[in-house]
């Protein structure tokens, strides 16, 4: 995975935190959202991009779209904060082919049919389930809101 420097699922995509905290400490050059409803969505992309800080490039294209791109090396040279809005893109893109190893989990909002699992993180059956695929298949998940917390592991909330 070539210039992928970060993989992050959070829900809400491109906001504050991650234009001005992850990517500042990360020293990324692009973020990627990886999503396939944004990906056909102007409007969606037209506010994602304007989230993003100054001088960092986004792409904000289709799953597939992604994992076809990284595994040609289009982003060799570059540091790409790879984003994703649930564990089940994490999925696909492993499926994929790419060689994910570690994931940061960010913020899931609660929903219908969700489970708070920790302060910012709720999940549906499915998404506990596809967490612990990941974690079977030895993905490292952390769930650090901001770069400065450390040592969290999904495992310890996830039951």
């Amino acid at each position: 995975m070539e210039g992928i420097v970060h993989v992050r699922i959070d829900d809400r995509l491109i906001h504050g935190q991650v234009a001005a905290m992850w990517t500042r400490r990360l020293q990324a050059t692009r973020i990627m959202v990886a999503d396939d409803d944004v990906a056909v969505d102007d409007m969606r992309k037209q506010v994602l991009r304007m989230a993003a800080s100054a001088g960092v490039a986004t792409s904000l294209i289709s799953v597939e779209k992604a994992a076809t791109n990284i595994k040609a090396g289009k982003y060799r040279g570059q540091r790409v904060f790879l984003l994703v809005n649930s564990p089940l893109v994490i999925g696909r893109l492993r499926d994929l082919g790419l060689d994910i190893t570690s994931v940061n989990v960010g913020n899931l909002a609660k929903r219908p049919g969700t489970t708070q699992i920790k302060q910012s993180i709720s999940v549906t059956d499915e998404e506990a389930a596809s967490f612990k695929r990941l974690m079977d298949a030895g993905v490292e998940l952390t769930c650090n809101m901001v770069p400065e917390d450390s040592g969290y592991m999904l495992k310890d909330y996830l039951k």
